[in-house]
């Protein structure tokens, strides 16, 4: 039999190095930024592979009604190893719908690009999803993840002077885990993922702006992402990160939506019925 390989003591850490990038001019929520893998891989139908099942569906129900949660899966097994520590964090502008599917969109392209991976993170434009068999709940990451800045066309001291004034503004230490800025035709927004206390969110937004303005220069938009917060900005619409919400009552959004819930109804009354039928045979044995 194969041995369970996802030991806490030789986890490889997420290599940024490693990390996909597809750079593209699409802003919608579930645009693809980045990803990141372990090396460790875990054994199929072990029981580290069932309570990462088990935290999927954790995701999926909770992005239906909250912007951000995390969660500790161990399962039946008493081995520490099986345990498995995830979270999500969609962006706090996006309505449920929207966060919903960006989670789910996140989850599934993860099982296709980690494939057996103790570990993995993506970063798509309306929400973050992480999972590791080592605890990094509540853990301050300022390592950086992706770096994206469009050269200038020239030299503009007033464009670069209300951008800086847009980054001290979202740097100010009551700003909160999301922030959002705007002046002269720059706009900017920070976000830190929800695990954070506040001192550690203000610690990683100062960073993100930081490295950005130290490595965009006079870029005429720049995004920063480090582990577990982002900075971005852009001038004179030179990028769009936002979008509406709600363009349509029958947006592609709230449809996929309604059918994760649909999904999620159905399954709870399979188990039901399948409850159902197993204390009816029961009986029917006595």
């Amino acid at each position: 039999m194969a041995k369970y390989v996802c030991t806490v003591g030789r986890f490889a850490s997420l290599l940024p190095l490693h990390f996909l990038l597809l750079i593209t001019a699409d802003s919608s929520p579930d645009s693809f930024l980045y990803s990141g893998c372990s090396l460790m891989k875990y054994t199929p139908n072990s029981p580290y592979q069932s309570n990462l099942n088990s935290l999927i569906t954790s995701l999926f129900n909770s992005a239906t009604y909250s912007s951000y949660n995390h969660f500790t899966i161990t399962g039946a097994s008493p081995q520490q190893d099986d345990v498995v520590y995830g979270l999500y964090q969609c962006r706090s502008d996006l309505s449920m719908p929207d966060c919903a599917t960006c989670v789910a969109r996140a989850v599934t392209r993860l099982g296709s690009t980690c494939p057996l991976a103790c570990g993995g993170s993506m970063q798509l434009e309306g929400c973050f999803v992480k999972y590791d068999n080592a605890s990094f709940i509540g853990t301050e990451d300022k390592s950086p993840a992706m770096r994206k800045c469009r050269p200038s066309d020239g030299d503009d001291a007033d464009r670069m002077g209300s951008r800086d004034t847009v980054l001290a503004a979202m740097c100010g230490g009551s700003g909160g885990p999301y922030r959002v800025g705007g002046a002269e035709g720059v706009s900017g927004v920070a976000q830190c993922v929800g695990d954070l206390t506040a001192g550690q969110c203000q610690d990683c937004v100062e960073e993100a702006i930081r490295r950005l303005k130290a490595e965009c220069g006079g870029a005429v938009f720049g995004d920063m992402f480090l582990g577990k917060c982002y900075a971005r900005y852009t001038t004179s619409g030179a990028q769009n990160y936002a979008r509406s919400n709600h363009e349509s009552p029958h947006s592609e959004s709230e449809k996929t939506f309604a059918l994760i819930i649909g999904l999620l109804a159905g399954v709870a009354l399979l188990i039901i019925f399948l409850t159902f039928l197993g204390r009816l045979f029961s009986r029917n044995g006595k």
